[in-house]
């Protein structure tokens, strides 16, 4: 199946339509919270949210012996959030800062999850089978039932965010100001902190608990290159999302021995490049392009600084001179003087320029600067 005949099959195939949904979903929500964990800086704690939420997914199927999705990922969300609060509580209660606490609840949340799960495959039933999709994600395996449950999760996410937006965006900005307008930012803080952890947790079946983290930072990352302002960021992070699971799972579907996750993955992190090099204000390539542009009106400023120093010693400003004192400048290059002819600053004659009456005032003006 080539990526055409996807497209063609996916408003009539049920998997095809399911899988796709799932992940536009799932790309969009995270996208948009995704943002608000890149503006706090905390782009880790996604990573060591996904890899606390193992253990929990481990737990849920020892306890309840089955492997009904949302009891899994019902611990998955306990285990996460435990995690979450652990890492908080050792940066407020120690002197050890927040990479350190991220680092020490991944790999102690990972390595139990880890050990659970040989627990379980060691176990004399076959009911077990499958639980090691949640570490790298199986979008196949993605029913109507969780699309439903995501997009659910997304209007929510939509009504509580319109709700607190004027409290979400001051608490971004100062969250010493936000105090200080009497906003409860302890309760602020914890609910952008649960729907991280929510949008985490619905990614794990899809994308997995090694990749999730790429997922809510990817689509984030690459819209903070394209705008300042917090709405469109969110807007442009969640379009990018949809569109990385849409065009990753039409890869996905359209070659053999591809997984979904990965290739959505590797979809977002084109989107992240390709803003990262053509963005208009934050881009490489026009921040070279700009600083060409700034190279090239500095050595044409200092040519006529001194072509000004040169001429104000003579009673006619407009008195010509040779071209040749000239080559001797450093910074100077005859297409800075063909620049200044057609900037009206200086009038060439053979061998000989004249300062204008524009550039000697363009000259008087840069050493007011």
């Amino acid at each position: 199946m080539d990526i055409k005949e996807y497209f063609s099959l996916v408003f009539s195939d049920y998997t095809l339509r399911t899988i796709t949904l799932g992940t536009a979903v799932l790309g969009a929500i995270c996208g948009m919270l995704g943002s608000f964990a890149v503006l706090r800086k905390q782009s880790l704690l996604g990573d060591a949210i996904s890899h606390a939420a193992l253990p929990g997914i481990a737990l849920a199927f020892i306890i309840t012996g089955t492997k009904d999705t949302n009891i899994l990922l019902l611990g998955a969300l306990v285990s996460g959030l435990i995690g979450t609060f652990w890492i908080r509580g050792i940066v407020t209660k120690t002197h050890l800062k927040s990479d350190t606490a991220l680092g020490l609840v991944l790999s102690l949340f990972f390595g139990f999850g880890m050990l659970l799960l040989t627990f379980i495959q060691k176990q004399p039933n076959a009911n077990q089978a499958g639980l090691d999709k949640y570490l790298f994600g199986q979008a196949a395996t993605l029913v109507e039932k969780d699309v439903t449950l995501m997009a659910t999760v997304t209007g929510i996410c939509l009504v509580v965010l319109l709700l607190f937006w004027k409290e979400f965006k001051i608490l971004l900005f100062d969250a010493d100001y936000t105090k200080t307008l009497g906003f409860n930012t302890r309760f602020i803080d914890i609910l952008i902190t649960f729907f991280i952890v929510l949008a985490i947790v619905l990614g794990l079946q899809t994308v997995g608990v090694v990749l999730m983290s790429a997922m809510l930072l990817a689509p984030a990352a690459a819209a903070r290159q394209w705008t300042n302002k917090l709405s469109m960021m969110i807007f442009l992070a969640a379009i990018f999302g949809a569109f990385s699971g849409v065009f990753g799972t039409a890869i996905s579907a359209s070659q053999n021995n591809l997984s979904t996750g990965p290739v959505i993955v590797l979809v977002a992190s084109v989107f992240v490049l390709f803003s990262f090099i053509f963005s208009p204000r934050r881009g490489v390539l026009f921040k070279q392009v700009r600083f060409w542009q700034n190279r090239r009106d500095l050595k044409l400023q200092k040519t006529l600084q001194f072509m000004f120093d040169i001429a104000k010693n003579h009673e006619d400003i407009s008195h010509p001179h040779a071209i040749k004192i000239l080559n001797n400048f450093q910074g100077f290059t005859k297409g800075s003087l063909k620049k200044m002819e057609e900037k009206n600053w200086v009038a060439v004659n053979g061998q000989q320029w004249s300062l204008t009456k524009d550039g000697y005032h363009a000259a008087e003006n840069l050493y007011k600067q």
